[in-house]
């Protein structure tokens, strides 16, 4: 069945699918240029966390809905923390969200070829910190939300635009402050994209990724107190030295591997792209990661795959004397833990208790989160499914498990199932660049990414 409406037309691939592949002649080139020239102001718009400012962010947005004529909420959850939402009002399925967040993380200018806040394009990609994570795909799920308004097309379901604060420390301030304190914003809602999946090419086919797990964060604090004293004269034992013996404890000790269903799953995926030397180990890593010597391998060659199949740590910060002759009474350290989510964090927040009981330092819990799996049985995922195969001939779709944590977290433990996807195609030398030097988005694929995005949202809000 093809419909065809003004400025853009949409079918029906099959009897059986809910997807439908959406394309859009000249309004698709006018909302593409838009999305690019947002995505470039954007990036100007200073929302480094710490301190974040996101209210900037929602400035920025608002202004751009204001001239679509598109009602909008706003709330700080602190001074400067901005949050925004805005509803497009749709039949009684249950809700679409469109969550972004709009902070960023630190840019050291030192290290960058163009200023990391200056949205400049160069080469062919706009440079910019932000520019992938996420306020690239921010600006797709806005061109998306807006033209969706623009087409006037009556939807099945509410579409619910979602920018939060404070994901990059968390999210408190953020998507967590909004389940809490704005409950009615995900009220019936059913589905939700957000960051953390996209497209890759392999030597031997194109491959989508979409998140639907992630390793659950526990971020512990480590303190010890002890007699200070005299650098000239030093203790059996101090507060420094105590922290120096826990966190050995810490690198010395790497957890056992072990391999998860949902990691299981994506690796299988994985290796018929692979090519020989990994292939025969993704399609069987319960057994792989038995093997040290493959083990020490893999981290080389790949250490955000390396991270799915263990509990981890990461030693980040440590504190002690703030005068090189003076021993201190109180020591801390705090470590970036990531686990795998088939068990509570308690139990590993005991076991970590346990390793370093002997050296008299206490462990506190800056954050730690509940780990939930989405399932690939729903509407979203199969229109990304049936729109990326369409429009990406040959090219196919796994779900993945996530090394990092985004906002989606909070709105799986709300029972919604959440996603983390965006379309556009990458090669895997661009992800490093996400919180490191030089970030960048190529333009041709962003704007196709826009396109793609729109057309996979349609897929799921059109009857």
């Amino acid at each position: 069945m093809t419909v065809r409406m003004g400025v853009f037309m949409f079918r029906r691939i099959t009897a059986a699918a809910v997807a439908c592949v959406i394309t859009l002649p000249t309004f698709a080139q006018s909302i593409e240029d838009e999305a690019l020239a947002w995505l470039q102001h954007y990036i100007r718009v200073d929302t480094i966390n710490p301190p974040g400012n996101e209210t900037r962010a929602v400035e920025f947005i608002g202004n751009i809905l204001d001239k679509e004529g598109i009602a909008y909420q706003t709330a700080e959850s602190a001074p400067g923390r901005g949050n925004l939402w805005a509803r497009l009002e749709g039949g009684d399925k249950p809700a679409l969200i469109l969550m972004q967040h709009t902070d960023v993380v630190p840019a050291d200018s030192a290290y960058w070829t163009t200023d990391p806040l200056s949205g400049e394009i160069k080469d062919g990609y706009v440079w910019g910190r932000g520019a992938i994570d996420m306020k690239g795909t921010g600006m797709s799920q806005l061109a998306t939300f807006i033209s969706l308004h623009r087409a006037g097309v009556a939807l099945n379901r509410d579409v619910v635009l979602v920018a939060t604060a404070d994901e990059e420390a968390g999210g408190f301030f953020g998507a967590g402050w909004l389940t809490e304190h704005h409950p009615e914003i995900f009220k019936g809602a059913g589905l939700l994209i957000n960051e953390g999946g996209g497209g890759k090419d392999t030597d031997k086919e194109r491959v989508f990724s979409v998140e639907v797990t992630q390793k659950v964060p526990v971020w512990l604090r480590l303190t010890a107190v002890d007699a200070p004293g005299h650098g000239s004269r030093p203790n059996v034992t101090s507060s420094v030295t105590r922290i120096i013996d826990a966190l050995s404890l810490v690198k010395g000790n790497p957890f056992l591997p072990r391999i998860v269903p949902a990691v299981d799953a994506m690796f299988q995926a994985l290796s018929d792209s692979e090519t020989e030397e990994w292939a025969d180990a993704y399609a069987n890593m319960g057994a792989a990661v038995k093997d040290p010597a493959f083990m020490r391998k893999f981290q080389v060659y790949s250490a955000s795959l390396h991270a799915l199949t263990r509990d981890t740590c990461s030693i980040t910060r440590f504190e002690a004397s703030n005068k090189i002759n003076v021993v201190p009474s109180e020591a801390w350290a705090e470590i970036d833990c990531r686990i795998l989510p088939d068990r509570p964090a308690d139990i590993f927040v005991n076991e970590m208790r346990e390793l370093i009981k002997d050296t008299g330092v206490g462990i506190s819990v800056i954050m730690a989160f509940t780990p939930a799996v989405s399932s690939t049985d729903s509407r979203l995922f199969r229109a990304i499914e049936a729109v990326t195969s369409e429009r990406h001939p040959g090219s196919r779709v796994i779900p993945s498990v996530l090394s990092g944590f985004t906002d989606s977290h909070f709105t799986r433990d709300l029972g919604i199932m959440s996603y983390g996807f965006n379309p556009i195609v990458m090669p895997e030398s661009e992800f490093s660049r996400i919180h490191g030097n030089d970030e960048r988005v190529n333009v041709q694929a962003f704007k196709r990414g826009v396109n793609d995005h729109f057309a996979i949202i349609g897929a799921v809000v059109y009857d």
